[in-house]
């Protein structure tokens, strides 16, 4: 069965070819990355290694592609693995139950892959990994703050320098300046300018089971952190279109 036949009608076989050669590593397999990981798989990419240190809770269903009922407490990214093979039984998964560090940086090995794809909530670890991976030679798309966003139309792309209105790259953009630690080149972000106020209370929340190491815990709904996932592999699969095209 040819379950691809209508992506290559659209992108043609030597596109369909090239992504079936790069390799990508994707840190974070939350409300983003989890739709990031099943686009991407869906689309033609086969060799993908995901990285996330959490298992499923209740409070992910809300947002979480592989959040179920008959999930919850299972590593996350083990729970995506199945299901991405699942989909595409040929594919190389690899699945990390891991946090990205400044101590465990240099076990991912970042030179070897095509793209990294940045979906991590730490703002410590997200700077580090957005400076590790500009300094070698794979392409790095990373999104900013997803939570507190309702409008879709206001999801945008832009160079990091040049996103506006979102709190999380400012404060990266910050942080980067008291260190005087940059990224070594120019890369590609997801954001949106739309931030919300949460309405609702914390004690809404069932913080027993609150495992992501974060400092704030923000409301967050299904469609929006899925168009942020969505356009991280739209990007990664536009460029391997846009570089392969241009060969010919």
């Amino acid at each position: 069965m040819n379950t691809d036949g209508r992506t290559a009608l659209l992108l043609g076989e030597d596109v369909m070819e090239a992504m079936a050669q790069r390799r990508v590593i994707l840190f974070g397999v939350g409300g983003v990355g989890s739709w990031c990981a099943e686009s991407l798989v869906r689309s033609g990419i086969q060799h993908l290694t995901i990285v996330d240190s959490d298992c499923v809770s209740e409070t992910n269903i809300n947002r979480q592609l592989m959040a179920l009922q008959s999930t919850v407490g299972q590593p996350k990214v083990e729970v995506l693995r199945r299901r991405l093979l699942d989909i595409r039984p040929q594919a190389d998964i690899t699945a990390l139950q891991a946090i990205y560090s400044a101590d465990t940086a240099s076990s991912f090995h970042l030179e070897q892959y095509d793209y990294v794809i940045d979906a991590i909530d730490s703002l410590e670890n997200k700077a580090h990994l957005i400076c590790t991976a500009t300094a070698t030679s794979a392409t790095l798309f990373s999104a900013m703050g997803a939570a507190l966003k309702l409008d879709p139309q206001r999801i945008r792309v832009a160079e990091f320098w040049k996103v506006k209105g979102c709190p999380l790259a400012r404060a990266l953009r910050n942080k980067m300046k008291r260190s005087h630690v940059f990224p070594a080149k120019k890369f590609q972000c997801v954001y949106s300018e739309e931030v919300l106020p949460n309405r609702g209370h914390y004690d809404a929340i069932d913080t027993d089971t609150w495992t992501a190491q974060k400092a704030q815990v923000n409301g967050t709904v299904c469609h929006a952190v899925a168009i942020f996932g969505f356009t991280l592999a739209g990007l990664v699969i536009q460029d391997i279109y846009n570089k392969t095209t241009i060969q010919c």
